[in-house]
């Protein structure tokens, strides 16, 4: 059924033309991630200029939404608009708005984000922490959905909002595959563990290939956090991409981060890009609350360590940089497995448990000094 009602869905949203173009919405490549299942749940992303307007950009999203909602079998539709760049608006950095801000501005946002205005409406969340890595592949959005389930645990209203928007990992680790709901023109995160979750990957179709530029990608991380009924929340953790590219810069830019956790493991070539991590949040005065050593050392039945990648980088590293450093995470096999499972070990009987309790418990002690 899904597949023919994906036809039907599709052709319904062929007739909602964008004013801008005068072309229908499909012709035009602006419906991104279209996807339905056997329940009649239909969800996609909707691409708009970015210089259309937000007021624009809502009405064609509703007209959208009206027109998939009007098929016969579409039980629910769940979409959003991102924003994606114009050809007639350079942003290079030979552009003449990158070479205007280069002096007041060195990471070239000389405008206010929009992800910076999005991040204001967050009015009920008391705090919000960065995870972040320089490096992709050392356990990123694993520690991050691990110490989210620690701080609810703890007693904490927690949040987790997935901002990789490429890799989005919350579905997998929270074992989540049901499409969000709507509430009041709100999306309903999802709630596990006592965390309060959302991700762009529980809106698009988990084999959709995300081929989205950057200004889109902005759009959709917007989105998530201004169009999401996040509610009150003690502390939100954000679990930011590898790198420190736009999505970092705009959370920086929005003065709502309380503070920055870094991941490593303990190799050179993953303490360089951490490195780079801690200076840039320095840079940008946001406290960089502590590195973490993931996947640090392999127990062997006889109790010996073995250090796979090296014995104490991140330590070293650290404390080379006169950043806090908030412990070690060992390479748990069953950390694996849970993760895998969508069953954070955090909220198991598991000694691995016990150094998530112990992160919670420092990235709480520091929000309380706040």
């Amino acid at each position: 059924m899904s597949q023919s009602l994906l036809l039907r869905v599709r052709a319904a949203l062929a007739g909602v033309i964008n004013p801008q173009s005068g072309k229908n919405i499909v012709a035009d490549g602006a419906v991104q991630g279209l996807g339905a299942d056997d329940e009649g749940r239909v969800r996609f992303a909707l691409a708009v200029p970015e210089g259309a307007g937000r007021e624009a950009a809502e009405a064609l999203l509703a007209e959208a939404k009206k027109a998939a909602g009007a098929v016969d079998g579409v039980s629910v539709v769940t979409a959003v608009a991102t924003a994606h760049g114009s050809a007639k608006q350079p942003q290079g950095r030979h552009s003449p708005q990158a070479t205007a801000s280069a002096h007041d501005n060195p990471f070239g946002l000389k405008n206010k984000p929009r992800v910076e205005a999005a991040a204001e409406t967050l009015s009920g969340v008391k705090s919000i922490i960065a995870v972040a890595s320089g490096k992709g592949g050392v356990g990123k959005s694993t520690v991050a959905a691990n110490l989210a389930v620690a701080l609810a645990a703890s007693g904490l209203k927690t949040g987790l909002l997935d901002a990789d928007v490429y890799g989005p990992s919350a579905p997998t680790l929270f074992g989540i595959k049901d499409k969000p709901t709507m509430n009041d023109g709100k999306i309903v995160p999802h709630e596990a563990y006592g965390v309060k979750i959302m991700s762009i990957g529980m809106l698009i179709d988990p084999e959709q290939a995300i081929a989205w530029r950057g200004p889109m990608v902005m759009g959709a991380v917007r989105q998530l956090m201004s169009d999401v009924d996040w509610g009150e929340l003690d502390v939100m953790i954000i679990d930011t991409p590898p790198g420190t590219g736009d999505t970092h810069l705009s959370l920086i830019q929005s003065k709502r981060l309380s503070g920055a956790v870094i991941v490593s493991t303990p190799q050179e070539m993953a303490l360089a890009d951490m490195r780079r991590g801690v200076s840039l949040f320095r840079q940008t005065e946001t406290p960089v609350i502590g590195v973490i050593e993931n996947m640090a050392w392999l127990e062997m039945p006889g109790g010996e360590r073995q250090y796979l990648f090296g014995e104490g980088g991140a330590k070293k590293a650290a404390e080379a940089l006169g950043a806090p450093f908030l412990g070690a995470i060992p390479l748990y096999p069953e950390l694996r497995q849970a993760s895998d499972d969508g069953l954070p070990l955090a909220a198991r009987d598991h000694p691995g448990a016990d150094v998530f309790k112990k992160l919670a418990r420092d990235v709480a002690g520091y929000i309380k000094t706040k």
